[in-house]
């Protein structure tokens, strides 16, 4: 049982961890298609 919740509790620091690290990468649209030389 010790190990079930070691491992439970591992897999949620895994997961938030993953996702601040993603969320840190993530580019929204507009910054990603935005460019100087399109005509407006």
């Amino acid at each position: 049982m010790k190990a079930f919740v070691l491992a439970c509790a591992a897999m949620a620091v895994i997961g938030v961890g993953a996702h601040f690290a993603l969320a840190s990468l993530d580019l929204s649209a507009g910054n990603v298609y935005t460019t100087d030389s399109v005509r407006q």
